[in-house]
């Protein structure tokens, strides 16, 4: 499996990600709303003078025994100029164990297995569209990681919406 390197600079992304879903009034100026469908949010974010798209949302369920947990979302983004598109990662909320990896099941059929950096999961490039592809499908999307501290954490998405999310960053990012 070919290990991506080209999510792990979407870094500063994904925290612009937290804060825009965060609303706050520094990031509101830079990251732009596309829309709201369902249960998915479609966004546009100038970095560089590059646009980049994504879609994000927040699990509907978080399970675990952990004490402390920042925020949670699932990602998906295109990056045109860097000729990237569905980038699949979650952010966890917690540091990942050191060289764990994450399982990802769409409606319990589709299952695929995610490489961690820090607080971040990534799809393996090869696995990017074929869980994109499962996610249009699906219903539900069930994440489970283990944390530094060795809690493990079960986080389920609805997938209502995402279709017209994706086909929305699409449009925006061809």
């Amino acid at each position: 499996m070919k290990v991506s390197t080209r999510g792990l600079p979407a870094l500063a992304l994904l925290a612009g990600v937290a804060l825009a879903m965060l609303h706050t009034p520094a990031v509101a100026q830079e990251v732009k709303t596309i829309g709201k469908f369902r249960d998915w949010t479609a966004y546009t974010h100038d970095e560089g003078g590059n646009t980049v798209c994504y879609v994000a949302t927040r699990p509907e369920k978080e399970e675990g025994n952990y004490t402390r947990r920042d925020e949670v979302f699932a990602i998906v983004s295109h990056r045109p100029a860097e000729g990237a598109r569905n980038v699949v990662s979650f952010i966890a909320g917690y540091p990942y164990k050191d060289g764990s990896e994450v399982s990802v099941s769409i409606d319990g059929r589709n299952s695929f297995t995610l490489f961690t950096h820090g607080d971040a999961a990534w799809a393996y490039d090869e696995d990017d569209t074929k869980l994109v592809t499962a996610m249009k499908a699906g219903g539900r999307m069930v994440v489970k990681g283990t944390s530094s501290r060795g809690t493990v954490t079960t986080d389920t998405y609805s997938l209502m919406g995402f279709t017209n999310a994706h086909e929305a960053i699409s449009n925006a990012c061809p």
